[in-house]
């Protein structure tokens, strides 16, 4: 089935303070929301069915000391579909963006999937002031799978196409805040099935544990304390695989740190990881 952005999806732009932006990654054309500003560009890279805009909150919370600017991964939002959805891809992406908009020294903050892109081009060598990795799947080959199933992502999208609302969101994320659960029945079927798909197939066939050794500092990763995406055992491991990463724990939050307690996650990353006003 194609993916489906509405009248309604559209108009949520018109109350985001950003300016769209579009760059190519060879065929594809990708979307980004460029908040502007002075400050150090920060680079944010969503989720597996995050588009750029869900990140809108997140964004709205760094103006002050940096210039966010929000990907729309290939397959959501506004962004081209692409043939393909390999961490490689995304990563290519990612580059294709930093060049097009001649970002010197960003930072890059990526969440989830988005998490696994930034640890992968900052392993690369990109030409970046630092990295912000926000609870990465930590599943992948011999290792426990990715705790939301391929079913549970599908079951979601079959509900947004259909068309859902904020109330039958909040069932699956009751702690959301109600403007992010309007925005997730919205936007939600704007993403690409077969991203979901590959993507999610990624998760159990790409290795986090071998890029996060590979990345620089300054590295800051951040997890939820009650997030089964990142369990005790892979904070463990990674501590002890990049032992100069400063991690940082969030309290009373799973894997959707920022949506599930944003009143403590916002000050922990402004103040361990973002550049002062």
């Amino acid at each position: 089935m194609s993916r489906v952005l509405t009248q309604p999806a559209l108009a949520d732009l018109a109350d985001v303070p950003a300016t769209s932006r579009w760059v190519r990654s060879g065929p594809l054309r990708l979307h980004l929301l460029d908040y502007g500003g002075p400050g150090v560009p920060l680079l944010i890279v969503p989720g597996i069915t995050s588009p750029a805009i869900s990140m809108d909150f997140v964004a709205r919370e760094l103006t002050d000391p940096v210039r966010p600017i929000v990907l729309d991964n290939r397959g959501r939002g506004l962004s081209d579909s692409g043939a393909s959805y390999t961490l490689a891809d995304y990563t290519a992406d990612v580059l294709a963006v930093l060049a097009a908009l001649d970002l010197e020294s960003p930072l890059l903050l990526g969440h989830s999937m988005g998490a696994r892109i930034v640890a992968a081009v900052a392993a690369g060598g990109a030409p970046v002031r630092g990295s912000i990795v926000v609870d990465p799947p930590t599943s992948g080959p011999g290792r426990d799978p990715y705790p939301t199933t391929l079913e549970a992502f599908l079951g979601q999208l079959d509900q947004a196409r259909r068309g859902t609302d904020a109330d039958e969101v909040a069932r699956a994320w009751p702690r959301w805040p109600r403007r992010e659960q309007e925005l997730r029945a919205r936007w939600l079927a704007s993403c690409d099935e077969e991203a979901i798909r590959a993507s999610h197939a990624g998760f159990e066939s790409e290795d986090f544990f071998e890029t996060w050794p590979k990345v620089p500092t300054p590295t800051v990763f951040i997890y939820g304390a009650q997030s089964p995406v990142v369990p005790p055992l892979a904070v463990t491991e990674a501590r002890t695989t990049n032992p100069q990463a400063t991690f940082v724990e969030v309290p009373n939050a799973a894997h959707m740190i920022f949506w599930d307690n944003p009143a403590d996650a916002f000050p922990l990353l402004r103040d361990s990881t973002l550049p002062p006003p």
